[in-house]
């Protein structure tokens, strides 16, 4: 019996591999930001003065407990985004966007790092961990006959959606301690 490649099965390998990924970059994340953020912004505000100065006081008073609850808040949206992907096959849109946001969102630390010439939290995982996973991810998908054709503006949007959610768990994280 022959098979297209829309009778293959994307497995949770794929599906919730993404929430492995997630979890593996962002324990990462989670041991490395607070103190490096207290470490280096008072370096990084004076090598990028046009950022505003609000944001280098969130970015410098961001403590472990705000910074863990933020990263949860986070991992349930991954956990969604795979739990549609595999109830889906891996068809779900909710859940393809999560996976670019996700690669994006690695290259985004690599670029960092790059630009600061050094590590930046996020950047030791994202091209063992982050990167390879999506690509593999990604092409598990096109073999599959399941992967939506891929837009600069889905990207875009990827990208602005990592973001949103990052943005919004911290500010959410920050509330719900009572500005701790």
């Amino acid at each position: 019996m022959t098979h297209t490649p829309s009778d293959q099965h994307v497995g949770p390998a794929v599906t919730f591999g993404l929430l492995a990924a997630w979890a593996l970059h962002d324990t990462e994340e989670l041991a490395a930001a607070p103190g490096w953020l207290r470490r280096n912004v008072p370096v990084l505000r004076e090598r990028f003065p046009g950022v505003p100065e609000a944001l280098w006081r969130r970015a410098g008073s961001v403590d472990g407990r705000q910074f863990a609850v933020a990263v949860g808040m986070v991992g349930s949206i991954v956990a969604a985004a795979s739990a549609a992907g595999a109830a889906t096959g891996g068809r779900s849109a909710v859940y393809q966007a999560a996976l670019n946001a996700f690669g994006l969102h690695g290259l985004v630390h690599l670029a960092q790092a790059a630009a600061l010439r050094g590590y930046t939290p996020g950047s030791a995982t994202s091209p063992v961990v982050v990167v390879p996973f999506t690509l593999w991810a990604r092409a598990r998908l096109r073999r599959a006959g399941v992967l939506r054709p891929t837009r600069p503006r889905d990207l875009a949007l990827g990208l602005a959606l990592a973001g949103a959610a990052a943005a919004g768990s911290h500010a959410a994280a920050h509330r719900l301690l009572g500005g701790r």
